[in-house]
């Protein structure tokens, strides 16, 4: 399992957030949402290697008990093309890559990706993206014209991996906390994570203060 993340610089993650909390407490949020989702993924450490790969090199999360590397250069068609296919010539069975702006994904939800046997698996966010994708077999033209940040990633990327002759499956939905919106109702869920509910109290955050 890959992580993808961010180097929390204030100023450049999170952006959306930003403008309600400011860039400090946008990053701070960030780095939590990446701290809660490696302790989800460390969980499944009997079967699954975890990894945390970041757009640029970066001391946080130094602490996590992960193997870490950067990204790929070049737009997310081919960071994750990069990651899926390194992955894969590694002799693993499947890869899945997560986003990680979903804090609060419930781990029924990681089994479902896991347990799929189609040569691609999606995870549905509600705004027409997708949290995480797996993969068992990979095609260099499955990201092909796919207009990333956009309502239409999910439906676009099933497209183009059809196209390429690949199996997709879809999992269950989730949703990702982007906009202000998205974090009003991750702050009334009712178990949030440890560092995620730290984060949203030090910004004065729904049921967390």
């Amino acid at each position: 399992m890959v992580l993808f993340a961010k180097a929390p610089v204030p100023g450049r993650v999170k952006t959306r957030l930003a403008a309600v909390v400011g860039d400090d407490a946008a990053a701070r949020l960030h780095t939590a949402f990446v701290w809660d989702t490696l302790d989800k993924l460390r969980e499944f450490n009997d079967f699954a290697d975890v990894e945390l790969h970041t757009d640029t090199p970066t001391d946080a999360w130094e602490d996590a008990a992960v193997v870490r590397k950067v990204q790929a250069p070049g737009g997310l068609q081919l960071k994750l093309l990069h990651a899926i296919e390194q992955g894969l010539a590694a002799a693993r069975p499947q890869v899945i890559i997560l986003g990680s702006d979903s804090p609060t994904l419930p781990r029924v939800h990681l089994h479902r990706l896991i347990q799929s046997q189609a040569d691609v698996v999606l995870g549905p966010c509600e705004d027409g993206g997708y949290y995480a994708i797996g993969c068992r077999r990979a095609h260099p033209g499955m990201f092909a014209e796919v207009q990333w940040s956009t309502k239409n990633v999910l439906e676009e990327t099933e497209r183009a991996a059809h196209a390429c002759g690949l199996m997709v499956e879809k999992g269950y939905p989730w949703y990702d906390v982007d906009g202000p919106d998205d974090l009003a109702r991750l702050a009334e869920e009712q178990d949030l994570p440890p560092h995620t509910r730290e984060a949203l109290r030090a910004a004065g955050i729904g049921r967390a203060v």
